[in-house]
This record gives structure tokens, C-alpha cells and sequence, in this order.
């Protein structure tokens, strides 16, 4: 099995997420656990 990578635009989307979620008062872990990042 291959190692997935991911495009610049879906790593954009998903630290812009990260951003809103943080800014919204979750703490910056817990958002980068909804956004699924490991």
C-alpha cells in the first residue's frame, strides 16, 4: 500500500479549518483532531 499525499489545495482547506475551529475558542488540539490531521 502507497503513502497518500495530499494536494497543496486540500492541505490549505484543512489548516484553513483548523483556523476557523481555533478561532470559534476550540482549543488548537481538539481542532486538529475534527479535522482528521495525524
Amino acid at each position: 500500500m502507497g503513502i497518500k499525499r495530499h494536494k497543496p489545495e486540500e492541505i490549505v482547506t484543512k489548516l484553513r479549518q483548523v483556523e476557523v475551529l481555533c478561532g470559534q475558542g476550540m482549543p488548537r488540539i481538539d481542532a486538529i483532531r475534527q479535522v482528521q490531521i495525524t
